[in-house]
């Protein structure tokens, strides 16, 4: 083989080269000799290599043998099941729910609490499981109470789910079929509903508390719990499995920076620029895919906001809870069976610059009021947050633009960017890695315009660095050692030299 990873001509042996740059003269009838290897020590002769039998690393081959059992797995649909003493229980509740029901008046058990409704159920209970000769013990009896009070008052077998801190998303697909999020990972939850009726009745009683309504003329609905967390409702025809129900629980303990530098989802020094940027009232976007922390980086850097601050939040369905004492929340309204009296989130920016805010908070940017929310900020209401969805910092500057361009106004495309430019400050990139971890990956400064572009610098970066074998993503948190565009607005407040140590 040559140098060039060429067999040699007829006549060569594989063992023979030319040397780099001589021309060979043209040989006559005699016998070719096989020339010696040249070059010496420096260049030794490079030895035939069968490329065939050359083993596929280690990595490629794990690599490929994934794929493969990737490919293999089952695409049967998994259905939730219950076992165990808890399908005891259900058992025994579908027998003793209907006799209790006779005994029991709906309109006298709504107005109870739920320890008061126990307490009440208790000796009835006693009387249907004697008719039915049924003998529990203390647990069991404890447990089917639970259930009764759940099914009467609560929302059924979702209550159970919900009083779990370490489930941070239920997706109810059908009445058979029930998903949790745990750490990021999806799993199989162990709880069933009767049947599709039972499921629509739970769906119907979320949406109910909150005045908005799901049936046949409105099969989509918005709602919220009573702890804030925000549910999402959508029945047949739109679902063909059933009722649909997908709740994003609100965390019980307030999230802070502290507590997200602590858990890795970014470094310290991150959490000291972000704190400084919520308590200058710089102006921030936070960006971000779906379920990758959004509302909940929100929610920490609302706790640097100055008491003595009016705040006005503004969503589709509140999900924010700030702990300032001058916080008004809004939530938007949808039309009524005649297809009217909706109110919009625009509607609602443009109503709160006459109610004297100092800062505006938008849950979500989705369309025509990102123009409404830059005005706000470009007219003194400083410091105003919003969340947006968008994979990169770069990504995010172009979906505002666009948002305002799909919009009725007919501004420009460089009169918007430059809106933008003048109004937005810090640019804040969360993402959830395929880990199942929540990870800040970017903080970028909006800094100008330079021509028709958007200029930007990046004060903080997360890059990967390995993965550990069970899965888990390794990766460091970089300050890019830039000083900050923004450091005058820091200085006004006193944090200048905090904020340049901490992008430093």
């Amino acid at each position: 083989m040559s140098a060039f990873g060429k067999r040699g001509g007829i006549g060569k042996t594989a063992g023979s080269r030319p040397s780099f740059g001589v021309a060979r003269p043209m040989q006559g009838g005699a016998p070719q000799r096989a020339p010696e290897p040249q070059g010496g020590d420096q260049f030794p002769p490079i030895e035939a290599l069968d490329v065939a039998e050359a083993p596929a690393p280690a990595a490629q081959m794990d690599a490929m043998a994934r794929l493969a059992s990737r490919q293999e797995a089952s695409g049967e649909a998994a259905q939730s099941k219950v076992e165990g003493f808890e399908a005891s229980v259900h058992r025994i509740k579908e027998q003793v729910l209907p006799r209790l029901l006779e005994r029991v008046d709906p309109e006298a058990a709504a107005s109870l609490s739920k320890e008061e409704l126990a307490e009440e159920f208790h000796p009835i209970i006693g009387e249907v499981l004697a008719e039915l000769k049924l003998t529990l013990n203390r647990r069991e009896q404890f447990a089917l109470e639970k259930v009764l009070v759940d099914e009467l008052l609560g929302l059924g077998p979702l209550e159970e789910l919900l009083s779990d801190p370490a489930i941070s998303d239920i997706m109810v697909n059908g009445p058979n079929q029930t998903y949790v999020e745990r750490k990021g990972k999806l799993e199989l939850a162990n709880i069933q509903f009767r049947d599709e009726d039972h499921l629509l009745q739970i769906a119907q009683r979320i949406v109910n508390q909150v005045g908005r309504r799901v049936d046949q003329t409105s099969p989509l609905a918005d709602a919220r719990l009573k702890d804030g967390s925000r549910v999402n409702v959508i029945i047949p025809p739109l679902s063909l499995r059933g009722t649909a129900i997908s709740i994003r629980k609100f965390s019980a303990k307030p999230i802070t920076l502290d507590m997200m530098a602590k858990g890795g989802s970014m470094s310290d020094k991150m959490a000291t620029a972000l704190k400084i940027a919520g308590a200058c009232r710089f102006n921030i976007v936070i960006s971000g895919g779906t379920g990758s922390g959004k509302t909940t980086m929100l929610n920490a850097l609302s706790k640097m906001i100055d008491p003595g601050e009016r705040v006005l939040t503004i969503e589709d369905a509140a999900e924010l809870r700030l702990q300032q004492p001058h916080w008004l929340p809004l939530e938007t309204r949808p039309a009524n069976l005649e297809g009217q009296g909706a109110i919009t989130i625009r509607d609602l920016v443009i109503n709160a610059l006459r109610m004297r805010p100092d800062r505006i908070i938008l849950g979500e940017i989705r369309g025509a009021e990102c123009f409404d929310l830059l005005a706000a900020m470009n007219t003194g209401h400083d410091g105003s947050m919003a969340t947006l969805h968008s994979n990169s910092p770069r990504e995010c500057l172009a979906r505002m633009e666009n948002m305002v361009m799909m919009s009725d106004i007919k501004v420009p495309k460089e009169a918007i960017s430059r809106q933008i430019a003048d109004s937005v400050d810090l640019i804040v990139q969360v993402k959830r890695l395929r880990d199942g971890s929540r990870r800040t990956t970017n903080i970028t400064e909006v800094i100008g315009m330079e021509g028709p572009v958007i200029v930007t610098q990046e004060l903080f970066k997360f890059e990967y660095l390995d993965e550990t074998a069970d899965g888990k993503i390794i990766g460091e948190y970089r300050p890019m050692g830039l000083r900050p565009y923004t450091l005058e607005k820091a200085k006004q407040y006193g944090f200048d030299q905090a904020f340049l140590e901490a992008c430093l």
